[in-house]
This record gives C-alpha cells, structure tokens and sequence, in this order.
C-alpha cells in the first residue's frame, strides 16, 4: 500500500481520533473508506449524467425509438 502525507483541518483532525468508536481499526482505515465512499459517489454521478444524456438522445430520436420497438416485438415475456 503507498503512503501518502496529507493536511487536515483541527476539526478533521478531531474526527479521525474517533476512528475506532465509527468501528475503524486506524486513521487510515477511516480515510480509504471515507475516500473510496467518495470516488464511487463520483462515478455514479458520471453515470447518472451519461444515463440521463441517453435518455434526452432516445426521448428526441423518433427513428431510435421507432427502432426499439420493432426490436420489442417478438421478445420473450
């Protein structure tokens, strides 16, 4: 694993002592989780904002929706 030296806020530095009482074996338990809770955060927002791009290209595409149908019919139940 890397190491990494970082700055925090007092009132950070305050939290992080409280790792064992939020069930964290360290301070650094706490940071990969708190980081990691925060990097897949992010990556449902990308997904949401590529989600709702496709959704505003289907609404606007008559020709794709047209598409999808005939894709549709004959699918299994």
């Amino acid at each position: 694993m890397l190491q990494a030296k970082f700055s925090v806020e007092e009132t950070q530095a305050q939290f992080l002592k409280n790792f064992k009482s939020y069930g964290f074996k360290d301070k650094s338990a706490m940071l990969r989780a708190a980081i990691e809770h925060f990097r897949k955060e992010k990556e449902q927002e990308r997904l949401k904002k590529s989600a709702d791009l496709y959704a505003e290209v289907y609404s606007e595409d008559e020709d794709l929706k047209e598409l999808t149908e005939i894709a549709i019919n004959g699918w299994p139940e």
